[in-house]
């Protein structure tokens, strides 16, 4: 068994700077902002930035990986909410927050979520499986029409998450979830 050594301070200063600098440039331009501007804003060389992250997928993965493990235990959580549909509503609406964060996430996690070789995969796939548990419980509690897929809804959100970067002014998300779940109501 190999020993992972600890990062050297200056290696982990740049390290930082480079997530610092990679969350305000995904935010500004998407995921497609350019890799040499995010290494230029740290201050550090375009090898420095692929000897911490030798891609771009990599780099999302490390930025992404804690906000997606917060939502799958954020469904854990949910679980015990005594309304299985406002726990529902309130799951896929912070993720709906989380993946609205940069322009082009969405299309990222969606392929994520079946393609195993991705970095991004085990993330994704736990969140799915978290929240599967809160479709599944609003269904047995009569509080979600009894067809619809924790697949289903995903899509539904990446729909809603791409559609509201798209409406002026914050809370487009929010605000077209809102009319979604309206519909997801048993009558």
């Amino acid at each position: 068994m190999t020993e992972v050594k600890p990062m050297r301070a200056d290696a982990r200063r740049n390290y930082e700077r480079l997530l610092a600098q990679a969350q305000r440039a995904f935010a500004e331009h998407g995921v497609d902002a350019s890799l040499e501007d995010i290494a230029r804003r740290a201050g550090v060389g375009i090898g420095t930035l692929y000897r911490h992250f030798p891609t771009r997928e990599a780099l999302l993965e490390t930025l992404l990986r804690a906000r997606f493990d917060g939502q799958a235990e954020r469904a854990r959580e949910l679980l015990t909410h005594p309304e299985p549909l406002h726990a529902l509503q309130s799951w896929l609406a912070g993720l709906g927050d989380a993946t609205g964060t940069f322009r082009g996430l969405v299309e990222l996690t969606a392929d994520a979520l079946s393609d195993e070789s991705s970095r991004l995969y085990a993330s994704c796939h736990a969140m799915r499986e978290a929240g599967s548990h809160l479709v599944e419980r609003a269904k047995n509690a009569g509080e979600l029409r009894p067809d619809v897929t924790t697949h289903e809804l995903l899509l539904l959100l990446h729909a809603a998450s791409w559609a509201g970067g798209h409406l002026p002014g914050p809370g487009g998300t929010q605000r077209l979830l809102a009319l979604v779940f309206e519909g997801l109501r048993v009558s």
